[in-house]
This record gives C-alpha cells, sequence and structure tokens, in this order.
C-alpha cells in the first residue's frame, strides 16, 4: 500500500512523517526530512518542469522510506508536506513522473 502525501495537516498527529522544505518550520518534536530544491534558472517561471529536477525530493522520499523500512526513523502512515508553491509543484511532478517515487508515495487529495 503506497504511503499518502499532504500538502499540509490540520489533524496531524504522532504517525505522520514531514517533508520540510528550506523556510518552512517542521513541529516540534516531529520525525521531519529538509528538502533542499535548486533555484531556478532566470528568465523561467518558478517551478516549472526544466527548473527543478526530481533529484532533491525523489532523494528526500527516498531516504524517508529507507528510514521507515530499517526502523531509523519511527513508523509513519502519512507525509505531511510543508513547502512553497514551486516546492508543492516539485513534490507532485516526482509523484507523477518519478517510478519508484511513485510505486512507494500517493498524492493524497
Amino acid at each position: 500500500m503506497r504511503i499518502p502525501v499532504l500538502f499540509g495537516a490540520p489533524d496531524a498527529g504522532t504517525a505522520d512523517a514531514w517533508l520540510v522544505e528550506t523556510g518552512q518550520a517542521a513541529p516540534y518534536g516531529a520525525y521531519a526530512v529538509p528538502l533542499s530544491l535548486p533555484v531556478p534558472a532566470l528568465g523561467h517561471a518558478t517551478g516549472c518542469a526544466c527548473c527543478i529536477p526530481l533529484g532533491p525530493v525523489a532523494a528526500a522520499l527516498a531516504a524517508m522510506f529507507r528510514a521507515r523500512a530499517t526502523n531509523a526513523a519511527p513508523f509513519f502512515t502519512r507525509v505531511i508536506v510543508l513547502a512553497s508553491p514551486a516546492g508543492q509543484e516539485a513534490i507532485r511532478a516526482a509523484l507523477s513522473n518519478d517510478v519508484l517515487t511513485s510505486a512507494r508515495y500517493r498524492l493524497d487529495t
């Protein structure tokens, strides 16, 4: 069963992990993995597919999955995302375009 990914969650609990973009603050004491996106090239829209490679998102989500599988992190049932609009778009792109990421995670609407 794929792990749901949500953008912000007012009902977040202890069974949730957090994917937190640089500049956002994770809840105190929560299991959180940082996400740093590359700076987009000049002349392109912020968050466009050509400027934000899937690498950092896929790597962060893979690290979360690996930590969960090896008990290096608490067992989580959802991933809550704290990210800018560009970060959210990069995460959506990774979930729809990266085969391994989409095999492990799904966007929860």
